[in-house]
C-alpha cells in the first residue's frame, strides 16, 4: 500500500519550510518500519522506490513544481530510473534522504536521490522525469519558466549522460 500517512506527514513536517531552487537539495529523515521489509528482513527495494517519493514530491512541492504541474493542469511521470543499492536499511533504522534535480535537457528531468545512513550512503537513484500535458510531453523550457525561481539549463552531470546514453542503445520496445 502507498505509504499516504507518511507523505502526509512530511508535508506537515516541511510546511514552513523555504523554497528552494529548482536546483537545490532537500532533506528529509525518515524511519524503515517492520512493512518496509523483504523476506530478508531488510529494506525491500520496490518499497525503497516507493520511499524516495517521500523526499522527491516535498521537493517539488518547495521549488514551485506542484504549483505550476497544478495551474496548467499539468501531470508528472517517471520515464526511467537507474538505481544503486550499497547497503542494508534494516527494521527502525533511521535514514536521512536527499532529493535534488540535477538539471535538465529539452523533455526530461533528471532528479537524483540518496539515502543515508550517518555518513555513508545507502542507496541512490537517478530519475527521468517528464511533465505531460493534454498534448503529450512538456518541453522543460515551458516548465522551468513556470517556476517561481527559474533558472538556466546546468550541463547534465557525465553521469547522468552517460545513462542518457545507453538507454538509448536499448530497443524500444522491448522483445518479447
Amino acid at each position: 500500500m502507498y505509504p499516504l500517512i507518511r507523505m502526509t506527514k512530511e508535508f506537515w513536517v516541511h510546511r514552513n519550510a523555504p523554497p528552494l531552487g529548482i536546483l537545490d537539495t532537500h532533506v528529509s529523515h525518515h524511519i524503515c518500519w517492520p512493512w518496509d521489509l523483504d523476506i530478508w528482513l531488510e529494506l525491500n527495494n520496490g518499497r525503497s522506490l516507493t520511499l524516495y517519493d517521500l523526499g522527491r514530491i516535498p521537493l517539488a512541492r518547495r521549488t514551485g513544481l506542484v504549483a505550476a504541474l497544478r495551474a496548467n493542469r499539468w501531470g508528472l511521470t517517471m520515464a526511467g530510473a537507474s538505481v544503486r543499492w550499497r547497503r542494508r536499511t534494516r527494521v527502525f533504522e533511521r535514514f536521512e534522504m536527499r532529493s535534488r534535480c540535477v538539471g535538465w535537457d529539452h523533455r526530461f528531468m533528471y532528479i537524483e536521490q540518496t539515502m543515508w545512513g550517518g555518513s555513508e550512503a545507502k542507496s541512490s537513484v537517478v530519475y527521468r522525469a517528464a511533465v505531460t500535458g493534454p498534448g503529450g510531453i512538456v518541453p522543460t523550457a515551458t516548465v522551468i519558466a513556470a517556476l517561481p525561481r527559474p533558472a538556466a539549463a546546468p550541463v547534465l552531470p557525465a553521469y547522468v549522460r552517460a545513462w542518457i546514453a545507453a538507454d538509448a542503445e536499448r530497443p524500444w520496445p522491448p522483445p518479447r
